[in-house]
């Protein structure tokens, strides 16, 4: 990949532009040192902010030489390390993600499940589709990317026609699972759209990175409309008129029980 390894801990990919590769499994963290900002994509488990320290030390920066820290989405593996850096840096994530950080949606956030809590924190920027992030020699625009989950973004350099792509899509056009507010169907369009950008590299937040981003996106997409069918024959099988009815049963019964005890209390 002509990668040149400055340390263990840290491959400089490009020219201020560094992987420091993932602990288990936790996610990688991405440093791009602007000539105005410097800028993390995600920081792991709260696990890893020892190593993440230790190889921000490697190419001569402090954890609060840091001024913005993005998250491709709100899953603790990206996310765990961020409260380590609230006091100097600011952090960003697209508003659905950010909402769900600042409230703790446990639902989706699967801090128990990674079982490394660590302190509770808010990102201070709400990103939305097409914002402009300018470190100076690198220019990223936010492209919203749902499917894997609601707030997952992915981050393009059109000139340097590269992408970051978090959890959304990996090397050799490997899915990531759909998990609690994550869609197939918008799986799909943003696999689509992502297709539609000039991008030569494509580094995801585990594994290696894709010198092939097109062929990958292309797998990507045949995957997920196998996937959509699967899951149609699956719900086919199902008896999933009696599961609605169901749910549909025990939220009108809770809607009448809550009005029999409004109508108490006055």
């Amino acid at each position: 990949m002509g990668n040149k390894q400055k340390d263990s801990k840290i491959l400089e990919l490009q020219p201020d532009l560094y992987l420091i590769p993932s602990k288990g499994v936790g996610s990688h963290v991405f440093l791009i040192r602007g000539t105005v900002k410097n800028m993390l994509i995600d920081t792991g488990l709260p696990a890893n902010f020892e190593n993440l320290k230790e190889s921000l030390l490697n190419v001569g920066l402090r954890p609060e030489d840091i001024h913005l820290i993005i998250l491709t989405h709100e899953h603790w593996d990206h996310v765990g390390a961020a409260s380590f850096f609230i006091e100097t840096s600011l952090i960003a994530a697209h508003y659905l993600a950010a909402n769900k950080i600042m409230l703790g949606d446990e639902f989706v956030l699967m801090n128990k499940y990674f079982d490394q809590p660590s302190k509770a924190f808010c990102p201070d920027i709400w990103l939305y589709e097409n914002t402009l992030i300018d470190l100076g020699n690198y220019k990223f625009n936010i492209v919203h990317t749902p499917g894997h989950c609601s707030g997952c973004i992915c981050l393009h350099e059109p000139d340097k026609e590269i992408l970051f792509t978090g959890d959304t899509i990996m090397a050799g056009g490997v899915l990531s699972g759909i998990y609690t507010s994550g869609s197939i169907a918008d799986y799909i369009d943003s696999l689509n759209r992502l297709k539609a950008l000039k991008v030569k590299k494509m580094y995801p937040s585990h594994g290696t990175i894709s010198d092939d981003p097109h062929q990958d996106l292309k797998k990507a997409v045949e995957r997920s409309l196998l996937l959509m069918k699967e899951s149609q024959i699956l719900f086919d099988t199902l008896d999933t008129k009696q599961i609605y009815k169901h749910l549909l049963s025990s939220a009108r019964n809770y809607s009448n029980s809550k009005e029999r005890l409004d109508r108490k209390e006055k």
